[in-house]
């Protein structure tokens, strides 16, 4: 990053976690000077003497005031937030790509937990656990009735501990059990396929802390493969953010060298910043700069390949960095439906060893200016999820609709009628789909020969015709009551 973000910190960004930056401690205190209410402060402290006092049965301390605080903060936006140890644990695996436990991608069949797909080298991987195979019971817990958290929770713990698995092998017609040892498993955010002669796949799930570096590494495996391609998909749907410099450096992947690739405005002096398509801008160290260390080759080959970046509802924040800069630029044709909105920073300060504040300090903007803040981007071309539409795209929460969201600065839009009457029908065919099988309402793995967006992302760089939707709408800003 900036000489300017060295002294700061680090700065992430995410649907629900938003734009972080870690700051120093000098930032934090400095705001400690700031005047303060000092009649609303003696009121708060009497509430607290009387609660503690006078209440029915004695309370905790710390509780109450971890409750206070908690309430302080989530009064302001859906993406302040105070963490308090385990919270912030969690909040930090989740920026590190980092975890304990078995290593599978999982979803939930029939009550069941699924494998999707056990991580490359985890010890799951290890212990022969394959995709389709239903784990039935964690230790001595069945996993029917369990949420998909709960059963998340129970696969996880310490490193160098033992959790037994049972699994039923639907091929096999058998079931049997598995001890695996827990172990840190480092996530795979980035993963790419040569799709057919000349032309490539990207997906990115979340920009955290190894993403820049698998990213690179899948660009340098896909041009030794195909040197002669012709197009690329980079597909961010479903993406809910991570970390700015990642975005940064993916944008600047693609982008010419120094382009600005966005920008932060807010009170704080250090919130009025612009991050551009240079490697200081994401380079953690002199060393660790993985898209500088691309081949001259690879690099001048993903500068001017023809570009086409997926994006849909769930894509969020970082992911709308990249396809606001890719798209500002023209660099690339935006497909899919309106990305989620989220357009605001937070910084996170430490407030003890394992407790941090985060709170909402700027607003992010495209390369042009945009706020995309409750808004979200558009794409160029508008596609269906399915050749038979997006039945359920209506339903999907994107920032306008958290309650608190901040706007983004301008004039919002009345509440839309239409969209009210679209989310009633839309209501009503959710209802008839849940009653079909499960294998007949999995929507087609992205990625596959089966995944409609994508498909039509390969006919608009081959020059094809591309199946537009006739349903898909733009969501604007709803009038809020402030």
């Amino acid at each position: 990053m900036g000489q300017k973000l060295k002294i700061a910190g680090w700065i992430t960004v995410g649907a629900m976690a938003g734009a972080l930056t870690t700051v120093s401690l000098q930032t934090a205190a400095r705001s400690a000077f700031a005047p303060l209410p000092l009649e609303e402060l003696q009121q708060l402290a009497a509430v607290f003497g009387m609660v503690k006092s006078d209440y029915v049965e004695p309370v905790d301390e710390k509780k109450l005031i971890t409750e206070a605080i908690s309430g302080m903060v989530s009064s302001l936006d859906p993406h302040s937030q105070y963490f308090d140890k385990k919270s912030y644990k969690e909040f930090s695996e989740g920026t590190s790509g980092k975890f304990v436990g078995v290593g599978i991608e999982i979803s939930q069949e029939d009550g069941l937990v699924k494998v999707v797909s056990p991580i490359e080298g985890s010890p799951a991987d290890r212990a022969g656990l394959k995709t389709n195979d239903l784990i039935t019971k964690i230790d001595d817990t069945f996993v029917k009735g369990l949420t998909l958290n709960e059963a998340v929770k129970r696969m996880r713990g310490e490193p160098n501990t033992k959790v037994l698995l049972t699994i039923f092998r639907k091929e096999e017609s058998r079931t049997f059990p598995v001890t695996i040892v827990r172990e840190e498993i480092k996530t795979q955010s980035v993963k790419a396929k040569v799709v057919e002669p000349g032309l490539g796949w990207i997906r990115v799930s979340q920009f955290q802390e190894r993403t820049v570096e698998d990213f690179a590494r899948k660009l340098e495996e896909m041009y030794k493969q195909e040197p002669k391609l012709k197009g690329l998909v980079l597909d961010l749907r479903n993406d809910p953010g991570g970390l700015l410099d990642a975005a940064v450096a993916l944008s600047a992947a693609f982008l010419p060298e120094n382009v600005t690739v966005v920008s932060t405005n807010g009170q704080l002096e250090e919130s009025k910043f612009t991050y551009k398509a240079s490697p200081q801008f994401w380079r953690r160290s002199a060393s660790n700069d993985p898209i500088g260390r691309l081949t001259q080759a690879t690099q001048g080959a993903f500068k001017k390949v023809p570009l086409v970046v997926l994006v849909n509802e769930g894509s969020a924040s970082a992911s709308e960095i990249v396809a606001g800069a890719l798209q500002d630029h023209q660099r690339a044709t935006l497909m899919g439906s309106q990305t989620f909105g989220k357009g605001s920073v937070q910084t996170v300060r430490q407030l003890g060893p394992d407790t941090a504040l985060k709170i909402t300090t700027a607003r992010y903007y495209t390369p042009s200016g945009r706020s995309i803040q409750a808004k979200g981007i558009v794409p160029d071309v508008m596609v269906d999820e399915t050749e038979n539409g997006s039945p359920f795209a209506v339903l999907r929460t994107r920032e306008a609709d958290l309650e608190k969201h901040l706007g983004n600065g301008k004039e919002a839009e009345p509440k839309d009628a239409e969209r009210e009457k679209a989310r009633e029908a839309a209501m009503k065919r959710l209802e008839e789909e849940s009653k079909k099988p499960v294998a007949e309402r999995r929507p087609p793995e992205f990625g596959s020969d089966k995944d409609f967006q994508l498909n039509q992302a390969l006919n608009q760089l081959k020059g094809q015709t591309v199946l537009v939707s006739k349903t898909l709408a733009v969501r604007k800003e709803e009038k809020k009551d402030n």
